[in-house]
């Protein structure tokens, strides 16, 4: 089943992040074409014009990545990639590294040569109707950014602050794998803590940065996600490249990459299970937030940063998490000699999180539903993979809708209706959001409207179609 991130773009054809890279730095606009996105080809995504996958379906990452950088995507396209000869063949025709194409990710479409194009525009026509839009929504839009640039997108369509910034996203640059690589290799919490001192300071200019541009709008910080073996190499170059980086015997690096390797990593050692195993982790993040949100309000901006946990299924996994931020904010005051307030909060993607959110708002200011997973998990499908099937689902109306694409309110919506009545029942004053891909869609804006949720966030370049859709539900109900 295809699914696509809106607009269009010409390149040339590329088959790895390297080579988009490198076409970048000549100035030559590239498509980036993958069998499927991992999160190590974040780069090659920020420097290609298009993408274009065989695999994937609505919440894989080249998808969600596509949509957060407002780049044309194309994810489970009618294609065969050929990644011996380099090669794709679409529609019987056949392409080859360097051949210039374009992408259309409105329609889907893949076309040979180039296409003319008419850029967008933000006219004040635009910016007219957005600011009508606003003076009748009632349900807060936020945005999905983990990059300055994903931030300034944001407030350029006039999101109420970010909803979710992914910081993983933030690890994958040269220099920062360098020392991520390392902390992975440490066998000890001391060697683990002096890998990641490395990297502290880049991911506190990072949070300077975003709380800068967003002037004070509140900003929703995700604590480390992703299993770690997604930062190693897997291929016998790579590893081979990296024990000399390392200057570790290839036969370790072998080991430690191999013993990282998880059967389900997307329900193996990632979210909380990290920072309650590895707690050196969630220690410097939690320093890097705290030491940013002092080093701007000496600037005179005030700042609550909001530290969300992700992959919560218990409360004790809260309270083992808490007690260390709270430690690391009192160590910062004292430092610093500046007081400051934040907010705790859980990212809500288990089914037994929503089950036991009574318990969890003891410790949680905030619970935001993570939609992308919590679908995944309430039925059983893998995001990634679901897309091989989900159109003959479908039409044979076996699910009315892709619950990816739309959210299911009869089972995952039902979760979210627990959840949110168990956590206020706990906490009145708890704040409720979804922040998965179903933010962006006026269908799920409508649910949680009627839940009485206090904001969605979607990727910035949906946020003016969120601003619209909540308008016109408010509207509607008025004139009913």
């Amino acid at each position: 089943m295809l699914f696509r991130s809106p607009g269009a773009a010409t390149g040339k054809i590329v088959f790895s992040s390297a080579a988009a890279q490198a076409s970048a730095a000549r100035g030559e606009p590239c498509i980036l074409v993958r069998r499927e996105t991992a999160p190590e080809d974040i780069r090659g995504m920020h420097s290609a014009a298009a993408v274009l996958t065989e695999r994937g379906g609505m919440t894989s990452h080249a998808a969600v990545i596509a949509r957060g950088l407002g780049l044309p995507c194309v994810v489970g396209a009618n294609l065969r990639l050929d990644q011996r000869d380099k090669r794709i063949h679409v529609e019987g025709r056949s392409f080859g590294e360097g051949e210039l194409i374009t992408v259309d990710g409105t329609t889907g479409q893949v076309l040979a040569g180039a296409a003319e194009m008419l850029a967008p525009a933000l006219d004040d026509h635009f910016q007219t109707l957005l600011g009508w839009a606003d003076q009748f929504r009632d349900i807060g839009i936020r945005a999905n950014a983990d990059t300055p640039a994903d931030a300034a997108t944001a407030r350029r369509f006039a999101a109420q602050g970010i909803g979710l910034c992914r910081t993983e996203h933030m690890f994958f640059e040269e220099d920062r794998l360098v020392a991520m690589r390392e902390m992975i290799f440490a066998d000890a919490s001391k060697d683990r803590a002096a890998a990641l001192a490395r990297l502290l300071p880049m991911q506190r200019a990072d949070f300077v940065q975003l709380f800068e541009i967003m002037a004070g709008l509140p900003v929703c910080i995700r604590l480390f996600d992703p299993p770690l073996h997604e930062f190693l190499p897997h291929d016998r170059e790579g590893m081979r490249e990296l024990a000399e980086a390392l200057d570790k015997p290839l036969s370790d690096v072998t080991r430690r990459v191999e013993a990282l390797a998880e059967f389900n990593p997307m329900l193996g050692m990632r979210g909380v299970r990290l920072g309650v195993v590895l707690p050196e982790i969630y220690d410097m993040q939690a320093q890097a937030i705290f030491e940013a949100t002092v080093e701007v309000a000496r600037r005179g901006a005030a700042v609550v940063p909001e530290v969300m946990i992700p992959l919560v299924s218990a409360k004790r996994e809260v309270e083992l998490v808490k007690a260390r931020v709270d430690a690391v904010a009192a160590a910062v005051r004292i430092k610093a000699g500046r007081d400051f307030d934040y907010k705790l909060g859980v990212m809500v993607e288990t089914p037994r999180a929503a089950l036991r959110a009574d318990e969890i708002a003891q410790h949680a200011a905030f619970l935001s539903f993570g939609t992308n997973d919590l679908t995944q998990m309430t039925y059983g499908l893998s995001r990634d993979d679901a897309g091989r099937f989900m159109n003959t689902y479908v039409q044979q109306g076996v699910f009315p809708e892709d619950p990816f694409h739309i959210l299911d309110v009869e089972g995952v919506g039902e979760l979210l209706l627990i959840g949110a009545n168990r956590g206020r029942t706990t906490r009145e004053d708890l704040t409720l959001s979804i922040c998965g891909e179903h933010g962006g869609n006026p269908e799920s804006i409508a649910f949680c409207r009627r839940a009485g949720f206090d904001y969605v966030s979607c990727s910035p370049y949906r946020v003016p179609l969120a601003r619209l859709a909540a308008a016109h539900l408010a509207l509607n109900e008025r004139s009913a």
